[in-house]
């Protein structure tokens, strides 16, 4: 797929002078300014709006969360869907607070909801077959998670998209993505996820390493994507495709959001360009997730907070929305030396 590249050395130019000729000293604003500069690009605009900004959250079950990947129950998965729809969730305190619209998508739980406002419901199945056994997902399945994903974001309003996900078992879909696709160490992608202790992370490691090695075959991106799931992921992946065409702001949560923007670039390399990684989580593939997906192979990703966040469900994505806010009005609404009648360094 074909995404095009934001970059505008004329709109670059223009953005950098206008950041530069605001009342402070050069690069005083830090990454705020870089921020400025990257939002002006993807909005097409030397004064950039955010408008109707969208919390995106998926959710999916993971067969293989029966093998005791995680800390949590499977039913954990439906339990906390319920909590997003009643406002109790981090996620939905945080999306209120800011005022942002937050949808949820069933894309495969195990579980049957009532319909309601802010619940999509895409099921693809009761969650994903058991990756140690065969592929999570059909390649029918990723494709149609895939094209949900997309779909959804399309109908969506607004600019900027926050993503967002629940599924018990994901954190092992994610690091066995992260495995495939970039060649780490599988030991190296593994971390806590919900909260392990020692002899539990042993026996994620150890089942994690069959999984990997029973599709030693799966690297390709939609491959890999396939064999390890899942349904939320997959969904992501689309709804990341579909906000980078539209040149929508995507503003990327943790580890498992930035699995599917991984799997993303795969796909269009230019996907990144349009990303805020909002916040580098604790789980500890995330740095080395960061790494690959940064403006080139010697430049990583740089997330906006570090915070020690390992909570998912895009939390982290809205925890950072307010900085780019702030971004949007420092260019649209900081004096110039030249309005404000103040003296600059050369005067």
């Amino acid at each position: 797929m074909h995404i095009d590249d934001i970059h505008n050395p004329v709109l670059a130019a223009r953005l950098q002078h206008r950041i530069d000729r605001k009342t402070k000293p050069l690069g005083a604003l830090g990454r705020l300014e870089t921020l400025a500069l990257q939002l002006g690009l993807i909005l097409g605009s030397e004064t950039p709006q955010l408008r109707e900004a969208q919390v995106l959250v998926c959710a999916g079950d993971h067969g293989l969360a029966a093998r005791g990947v995680s800390a949590y129950p499977s039913d954990v998965t439906w339990q906390m869907v319920e909590n997003f729809l009643a406002g109790g969730a981090a996620v939905s305190v945080l999306a209120r607070q800011h005022g942002l619209a937050l949808t949820v998508v069933d894309c495969g739980v195990r579980h049957d909801f009532a319909p309601r406002p802010g619940l999509l419901s895409r099921k693809l199945g009761p969650g994903t077959a058991d990756s140690a056994q065969g592929p999570a997902m059909s390649a029918a399945q990723c494709e149609q998670a895939i094209a949900n994903g997309r779909a959804i974001v399309a109908q969506l309003p607004g600019n900027a998209v926050l993503l967002g996900e629940m599924g018990i078992g994901n954190t092992s879909a994610a690091s066995l993505l992260l495995a495939a696709l970039t060649g780490h160490p599988l030991a190296d992608c593994v971390g806590a996820g919900t909260g392990l202790d020692e002899a539990g992370m042993a026996r994620k490691r150890a089942l994690l390493a069959q999984v990997l090695e029973r599709h030693a075959g799966a690297r390709a991106p939609l491959e890999a994507l396939a064999a390890f799931g899942g349904f939320e992921i997959a969904t992501l992946v689309g709804a990341v495709l579909q906000a980078a065409a539209e040149r929508r702001v995507i503003v990327v949560d943790g580890f498992i959001s930035s699995a599917a923007v991984l799997v993303a670039t795969r796909l269009a390399p230019q996907v990144t360009q349009r990303c805020v990684f909002s916040h580098r989580s604790d789980e500890c593939g995330h740095g080395l997730m960061l790494r690959h997906l940064g403006p080139d192979p010697q430049t990583p990703a740089r997330a906006l907070l570090d915070m020690g966040l390992r909570l998912g469900e895009g939390s982290g994505a809205v925890l950072a929305w307010p900085l780019l806010q702030s971004a949007c009005a420092i260019l649209a609404e900081m004096a110039s030396f030249e309005s404000a009648g103040v003296s600059d360094k050369d005067s």
